[in-house]
């Protein structure tokens, strides 16, 4: 809400005036008179600003937040600690306004960033190359699918469904205009059915995407996953990961993955309400002039300074639309350098101490939860930092004796796969104490 608005009737009608117009009403000329509204708006009469700032703040209190609630609910978005120093820097206003770097010569200290943000993606994910940068994690898997489809000429896409379904989802959405075909590959006690995607793969398959860790926590086996994939000619093989997870896990590169996509939404950047997140992508080097989006390069000024550079760029912006690898992807600028800040601040130590944390607090707290028996497993795989758990309560009533609790509860999987009615998925990261994994565990207890 902005506080004060400068302009009056006055400078409405100079306005009006310097552009041949009498009215606001005659900027919406070219609109037919049977599209408009044709009546005034359904709003309360005007208030004063103290009532308006009244009411809003009123309204605002009625949401809480995880700073005041205690966060398990994971499935893509997670409560992991923010350094004070992101917000502090990209607070700065010439970080805070900037947009896209157009003009590399007025716009050194956004491509630096981008450039270190490639750079450190690289390093996580074992790649040649990585771009910058994509909505979210579901339309990176998106644009890694349709890149795989432009560099083998072919139309199948398979996705196991343990990929996250809102990323299932958006694939389809894309795919299907661009006459491409999704194929499910169905998953055995969590995970991919290796077997089931060894019959699916063919001479048609343009791309296999599989999730590790998946959208359950648990960890994929991408080594004989990528043997299946690359039994197909020009096949290419797309992990989704959580960066974070990259700190102790084994990297993508190593073990036959071309395409790396996922979600750093964990990495500096709040949960804020489902959005704005980052996707990333990265890829081998055969990938790079097929890579969306933007892809920044370092050089040497005439003065012989480090300087950077927009290189390989076919974005719809610079070239004909139809010629453009990508028409979706943006720069998240801002959310890329929140994510270039945290993974600098907490550098190779501090991401592990993240990881390992995250994974023996979910550990705990699942040795919790199903201990006396009344929460079982759903499954029996390594998994992360998200767990599956059953019982025979329905999950909308435990969300709703947590939240009492002041806390917020897993997510119920039953509303993407029918066949597990009654499973709840919890997200533990290492902001989680024990004190309050305890205290999760005790009210889950004792619901009746």
């Amino acid at each position: 809400m902005y506080p004060y608005i400068p302009t009056t009737r006055e400078d409405e009608q100079e306005m009006l005036k310097s552009i041949g117009l009498n009215s606001p009403e005659d900027l919406f000329s070219d609109i037919p008179k049977d599209l408009q509204l044709n009546r005034e708006l359904n709003l309360p009469k005007s208030k004063s600003e103290l009532e308006v700032s009244s009411y809003l703040t009123a309204l605002a209190n009625k949401n809480c937040s995880i700073s005041e609630l205690t966060c398990f609910l994971g499935a893509g978005a997670y409560d992991h600690y923010i350094p004070s120093i992101i917000n502090h820097i990209i607070s700065r206003s010439e970080f805070y306004t900037s947009y896209t770097p157009y003009q590399p010569e007025i716009s050194q200290g956004t491509l630096q960033y981008i450039f270190e943000f490639q750079t450190l993606i690289c390093n996580l994910t074992g790649m040649d190359v990585a771009n910058a940068s994509l909505y979210d994690g579901g339309t990176a898997i998106t644009e890694a699918a349709l890149m795989a489809a432009a560099h083998s000429r072919k139309d199948e896409i398979i996705i196991s469904k343990t990929v996250r379904p809102e990323s299932i989802q958006i694939l389809k959405t894309y795919a299907h205009v661009q006459g491409l075909k999704v194929i499910e590959v169905d998953m055995k006690d969590g995970v991919t059915d290796l077997e089931a995607l060894d019959g699916l793969v063919n001479d048609n398959t343009a791309a296999v995407v599989v999730q590790s860790p998946n959208f359950f926590g648990i960890i994929e086996d991408l080594k004989a996953t990528s043997e299946i994939v690359h039994k197909a000619k020009k096949a290419s093989f797309i992990a989704s990961v959580d960066p974070i997870s990259l700190a102790v896990l084994k990297k993508p590169s190593e073990l036959g993955v071309d395409i790396v996509v996922g979600e750093a939404q964990g990495m500096g950047i709040p949960v804020s309400f489902g959005g704005p997140y980052l996707g990333f992508i990265a890829a081998r080097s055969e990938y790079m002039r097929k890579l969306p989006g933007r892809i920044v390069g370092q050089t040497e000024d005439k003065n012989g300074k480090r300087s950077f550079v927009l290189t390989l760029t076919a974005r719809e912006q610079h070239i004909r639309r139809e010629k453009a690898t990508s028409n979706i992807c943006s720069n998240q600028g801002l959310n890329v350098l929140a994510a270039t800040i945290y993974m600098v601040t907490m550098g190779k130590e501090g991401l592990k101490e993240v990881a390992l944390q995250s994974t023996k607090k979910a550990h705990y707290a699942f040795e919790q939860l199903t201990k006396s028996g009344k929460y079982k497993p759903v499954f029996d795989k390594p998994f992360f930092k998200e767990f599956a758990v059953t019982s025979d309560l329905c999950p909308e009533n435990i969300t709703k004796e947590l939240r009492k609790a002041n806390i917020i509860g897993g997510y119920n999987l039953g509303k993407d796969y029918p066949q597990l009615e009654n499973a709840v998925l919890y997200a533990v990261t290492e902001k989680r104490t024990k004190d309050e994994i305890d205290r999760l565990s005790s009210v889950l207890e004792g619901i009746k």
